[in-house]
């Protein structure tokens, strides 16, 4: 089917597939590694999994804009997440071609991130992005690799842990800007998401229903979701409601700033915070906070799930986080069921030992 031959000192092979013949450099001068090629190809071509020469040429860009191509046919939400580690991962992968990016060169790129302070969970999630990238190319027809290189998951270190109590959402509340404090109340009492209240409009919002309504397209999880609006929520959602019919009747968004929509907060938020004494406070924290009251309220999980729009119960409960006066309750309880079982314990002794005494004639 084929043969070796030389130019130069490097050896190349020739062989044929459906009648078209195809030359390739064995890149060595070992006559034996043309051999060890020429078998490799010969092979494929019997199996049917000769990808062709034109795989070596392919660039990793091809495969960035294929996985960005998938996130727009398939509508998926985290495209904004995506194209932050694309940013990343073009900085080191952009001049590669496909077929060079093997696992040693993955991990180099990670310790080039971790140098530069990327947290753990940061990089798996463009090493995500990556992967997918390649698990895209080996589905094309004809593939665009031949192969997906072995991309580590880094273990990433323990969910943050951060939530409001009543008093710090208080402190804050009254620290924030008046454009930020209505977002602050329904994040604590809804554990709506950021881009949820960000991108809230008016259209999804029935004040005489008293209902808020967030379709399939408008939520993470691609279901939608009711939250119903009753006391100090409602009573926020109205004052959103006049200051939009007064002031800004164009304005399509229930929270804005000026009549636009509210983009970047963080500086304002960060200096709130430090004001209320909560350095390092963040917004997603009252999303934690509002699973932990909704559970400590004797919601059910299914109910809370759906108000706070967890699909999955793993991060559900890890949402459902254990503050220490939780513990010291908890111990408290503990010590109020041996009290009372001690008692009953007791008592039931010292009955006991009457009737003993009563049966033998004996006075107590």
């Amino acid at each position: 089917m084929g043969n070796l031959y030389k130019r130069g000192n490097i050896w190349w092979i020739k062989y044929y597939r459906a009648g078209e013949s195809y030359r390739e450099s064995s890149n060595s001068e070992k006559e034996s590694e043309a051999k060890r090629l020429l078998k490799l190809r010969e092979g494929q071509i019997v199996e049917g999994r000769f990808p062709g020469l034109m795989i070596g040429k392919i660039a990793y860009e091809e495969l960035s804009n294929d996985l960005i191509n998938d996130y727009r046919i398939n509508k998926r939400k985290s495209l904004e997440r995506a194209v932050m580690s694309l940013k990343h991962l073009a900085s080191y992968f952009a001049d590669k071609k496909a077929a060079s990016i093997t696992s040693d060169v993955i991990n180099e790129y990670i310790v080039i991130r971790q140098g530069t302070g990327a947290k753990n969970g940061t990089i798996n999630r463009e090493l995500s992005a990556l992967k997918r990238m390649f698990t895209l190319a080996s589905r094309q027809t004809p593939p665009k690799v031949t192969s997906v290189p072995y991309i580590p998951k880094l273990k990433e270190s323990v969910p943050r842990q951060g939530f409001f109590e009543y008093q710090d959402y208080i402190k804050l509340k009254i620290a924030l800007p008046e454009y930020l404090q209505p977002v602050l109340t329904m994040a604590y009492l809804t554990g709506m998401r950021k881009s949820e209240m960000l991108n809230l409009t008016w259209s999804q919002t029935n004040i005489f229903e008293k209902k808020i309504t967030l379709d399939a397209d408008s939520t993470k999880n691609g279901e939608t979701r009711l939250i119903f609006l009753t006391g100090e929520l409602f009573e926020v959602i109205l004052k959103q409601k006049k200051i939009r019919d007064n002031h800004f009747p164009e304005c399509p968004y229930v929270f804005s700033r000026d009549g636009k929509q509210i983009r970047n907060y963080q500086a304002a938020w960060h200096s709130s915070c430090r004001k209320a004494g909560l350095i390092g406070k963040l917004l997603h924290d009252t999303r934690r906070t509002a699973v932990r009251n909704m559970s400590r309220s004797g919601i059910p999980e299914t109910v809370a799930m759906r108000i706070s729009g967890h699909k999955t119960r793993s991060v559900f409960d890890r949402y459902n986080i254990t503050s220490e006066e939780d513990l010291r309750l908890a111990a408290e309880k503990i010590e109020k069921l041996f009290r009372k079982r001690a008692s009953s314990l007791s008592r039931s002794s010292r009955g006991h030992n009457l009737g003993t005494m009563t049966s033998l004639g004996e006075m107590p």
